[in-house]
């Protein structure tokens, strides 16, 4: 009997000790848990600056870096990731172009409403390494007549399965997007070069199914040509025009006329 009881004791002890063990590692493991998450939650909360850019105020942004690309009102500056800097309004110089390769900083302003503008509330242009000169400051409203949010760009229908011989696969049909290859090429008429672009489709084996003719851009599809030019093949925004001519379709392959609106790689 007393070797029984001494047995019994021993087991009680070391289920006592396992389950002291399981506790301390438990609380352990929660104050680690509850460490990293309130880490997690700091860095959420306190989120990091794009490089390039300084938040001020709430919605005011201070930015510098070298213009790369300008189309009519939109500038890039590929230092502020993350923003298109619209530009409304009249600068030092009539042309806007003479921005391009320029170092500049400047303020500007964004909503909720549209992330990824930021309008410009002035802009300085770097002389030397003290010296700035102010070639642009704000004075009206920014009026986005040619810009496309997320929320538009959902709007457009899928256009695919085209064929030449098929109209019906595009009559009918006003705002779409297609995924294909935009394409420039230079044509001489009546003695003067000019540009003509096209967008190719293609089928699931890449092979060509046929090409849309762009008649115009937008300044903020054009913007986003140039942005976007290292990218093969993109989701083209289009409001489809007049059917080409059947002679001509069935030669060319050309299907429709179109303007383009917006290109993006979604």
């Amino acid at each position: 009997m007393a070797f029984r009881r001494l047995v019994s004791t021993k087991r009680k002890i070391k289920l006592e000790m396992t389950s002291r063990i399981l506790t301390v590692c438990t609380l352990a493991f929660l104050l680690i848990a509850g460490g990293n998450l309130a880490c997690k939650k700091e860095a959420e909360e306190v989120a990091p600056e794009e490089e390039g850019t300084t938040t001020t105020e709430e919605g005011i942004v201070e930015f510098e870096g070298v213009v790369k690309i300008v189309v009519g009102k939109y500038m890039f500056i590929p230092k502020v990731q993350g923003f298109d800097i619209v530009i409304q309004g009249t600068l030092e110089s009539d042309d806007t172009q003479t921005l391009i390769d320029k170092e500049v900083r400047g303020e500007g302003e964004f909503s909720l409403e549209n992330p990824s503008i930021l309008m410009a509330n002035s802009i300085d242009i770097k002389e030397s390494e003290e010296e700035w000169r102010n070639v642009f400051t704000r004075s009206e409203e920014v009026v986005l007549e040619d810009y496309i949010d997320l929320k538009a760009r959902d709007e457009f229908e899928v256009l695919k399965d085209l064929s030449y011989d098929k109209k019906k696969g595009w009559e009918g049909k006003e705002k779409v997007k297609i995924y294909g290859r935009l394409e420039k090429k230079t044509v001489t008429e009546a003695g003067e070069q000019k540009e003509i672009y096209n967008i190719v489709v293609f089928d699931e084996k890449d092979k060509e199914l046929g090409k849309i003719v762009i008649d115009s851009f937008t300044d903020f599809a054009l913007y986003y040509v140039r942005k976007l030019r290292l990218f093969d093949k993109l989701w083209l925004y289009i409001t489809i025009k007049d059917t080409v001519d059947w002679n001509i379709r069935r030669r060319t392959k050309e299907l429709f006329h179109a303007d383009l609106l917006f290109v993006g790689l979604y």
